[in-house]
Formats: C-alpha cells, sequence, structure tokens
C-alpha cells in the first residue's frame, strides 16, 4: 500500500492530541500514513506543500483564514464559515468541518440532544460550528447566544445568520437571543422567574489550562441548566463542570468531542467506519496520554478541537 502524507497545521502549533488520535485510527483502518504537525504562519506561501498532501486538519488561527485558498467548499463549511479539515485530490483541496459534528456526536453518546432550549456561550468559530449545527439538527430552535458586552455585535451577527438559515428552510417557529453575562447572571438571582436551559454548551476557552479555576459562568447560572457540555478537554473536570456537576447538572466533557471530530474526518477521506468500543477506549486513551504527556497537568492546547 502506497505511503500517504497527512497533517494537522496551525500556529502556533505547540503539543496537539491530533498526531495521537489520528495514528489510532489509520491503525484501525490498517492504513499507511505519515501525520505530521507543521506550523504554518503563512498559508498562502505554504499552499504548494499542503497541495502535496493527501488530506489535513487545520487548527486554529487557520480555520477561517484557509478558506479563500480552497478550490471546493462543502455546504456546512460554507454556512459555518469555518474549515477543520482537508481532502487534497489531484492537488485540489475541498474544506469540510466536522466540529460541530463531532460536539453532537459526544452529546448524544451521553443521552443528551440539541432540543429543548439551549444556552451557547461564545460567538467564535467553535459557537459557530455548535450553533448551526443546532439549527440543521433541530426545527423549531430554542437559542441563547451569551457572550461579554465587547463581543455583543458579533453575537447578534451569529444570531441573524442562523435565523436567516432557518426562514431559508421554511421554520418560523424559532426562538434566538443574545445576552450579555451579566444579564445572565442577573437573571440567576434568586427572586427572578426567569426560564432554565435544557443544555448549555461552552464554546469559549475560558477554564482551560493553565487558567483551570476559572469558569465562564457562575454556579448560579449553571443551577439553571438540566446538562452541561464544555469544548474544553485540558483539563478533563474544568471548573465549569465541577459547578455544574455541584448544582446537579449532567456534565460532558471535550475530550469526547476531540475524537469524534477526528472520526468524522476519516470518514470524509476514506469513508471509513469504525467500532464503537474501538472509540470509547480511544477516547479513554486520549486522556491517559494528555496526562502522561504532561504529568500533573495538563496541556494549553485544550482549547482547540485538534
Amino acid at each position: 500500500m502506497k505511503l500517504q502524507h497527512a497533517a494537522v497545521i496551525g500556529h502556533p502549533i505547540g503539543h496537539t492530541m491530533s498526531p495521537f488520535i489520528h495514528k489510532r485510527l489509520f491503525a484501525l483502518e490498517g492504513r499507511s500514513v505519515s501525520y505530521q504537525v507543521l506550523d504554518v504562519p503563512d498559508l498562502s506561501a505554504s499552499l504548494p506543500a499542503l497541495r502535496s498532501l493527501d488530506c489535513f486538519n487545520v487548527t486554529i488561527p487557520h480555520k477561517g483564514a484557509i478558506i479563500p485558498f480552497l478550490d471546493e467548499l462543502e455546504e456546512n463549511a460554507r454556512r459555518f464559515g469555518s474549515v477543520n479539515t482537508v481532502k487534497v485530490e489531484a492537488g485540489r483541496m475541498k474544506g469540510y468541518t466536522t466540529d460541530g459534528a463531532g460536539c453532537y456526536k459526544a452529546l448524544e453518546n451521553h443521552g443528551v440532544d440539541c432540543s429543548g432550549r439551549v444556552l451557547l456561550l461564545g460567538n467564535g468559530g467553535a459557537a459557530r460550528a455548535m450553533a448551526f449545527e443546532a439549527a440543521v439538527r433541530q426545527r423549531d430552535l430554542d437559542l441563547t447566544v451569551a457572550c461579554r458586552e465587547s463581543s455583543q455585535p458579533k453575537a447578534v451577527a451569529l444570531a441573524q445568520e442562523v435565523a436567516a438559515f432557518l426562514r431559508e428552510r421554511g421554520d418560523r417557529a424559532f426562538r434566538l437571543c443574545v445576552k450579555t453575562y451579566e444579564e445572565l447572571e442577573e437573571e440567576s438571582l434568586p427572586g427572578h422567574s426567569a426560564l432554565g436551559f435544557d443544555l448549555l454548551l461552552n464554546a469559549t476557552s475560558v477554564g482551560m489550562y493553565p487558567n483551570t479555576g476559572e469558569s465562564p459562568v457562575s454556579g448560579a447560572v449553571l443551577s439553571r441548566c438540566a446538562a452541561v457540555f464544555d469544548a474544553v478537554y485540558n483539563p478533563a473536570q474544568t471548573e465549569l463542570l465541577r459547578l455544574a456537576g455541584q448544582a446537579g447538572a449532567k456534565t460532558i466533557g471535550g475530550m469526547e468531542m476531540l475524537v469524534y471530530q477526528a472520526v468524522a474526518a476519516h470518514e470524509i477521506w476514506y469513508g471509513s467506519r469504525f467500532r464503537q468500543e474501538d472509540i470509547a477506549l480511544l477516547c479513554q486513551d486520549a486522556q491517559e496520554e494528555l496526562s502522561r504527556v504532561f504529568p500533573g497537568k495538563e496541556t494549553e492546547k485544550g482549547r482547540d478541537a485538534q
């Protein structure tokens, strides 16, 4: 079998879990693939090298920046404005996004879906993927996007884009709103009668190593949430998840999203299918590998799904 060449690109790109996860997936497929970590400060200068690969993953800060350099864009990647997976055929590059699929597969594994009232923290690339994935999967979407006061224009723009997609699809009963974190906290004070949420999705990097004692929202807000998902996988038990557990919410960490977005990439590249028990073991081993490489502390790259 011909040796194929794959990579993960980003800048800066220090420790990343992508080689560990993808090499395991290649082994499960029985494929001979060289997987590199490439620090790419300048996308345009790196195009010849990227076109020589068979496939690659994209991490920050290139998930949006790479789009103008691609020859083709899958529909969800175009809609979400984010690419984390590229397939190369005869030098032509086609971009995909698997972040949203990875997130919702992790939720499904824990018996949680995106129906009901959803609270999304953040408005960056990961938040866009989660918001649009929820819109694709759910009719009559009820989504609240929460953000810092300074980020309100960006969050409002995201909500408007999702609303436009839903109207185009023919939905009329959806509910979309934007709140600041301060408004969320105020609504959670004693004496207020604000409705709760069925699911909270954290798409921010708050609580990531080394700032592990931080949470984007307080325990009071979390007490209004039935389930809480944190895209940060480093550490495994973030402050957000710790507070959510204390508040009685079901909690889900980010490592499964990281693994399942990689699984979705292999489905795109090769049409691969994996046994559920193999992927469950990979999730467990990936978390152990993170702890082994950085004993006593977690790596700083937990903010990104690569």
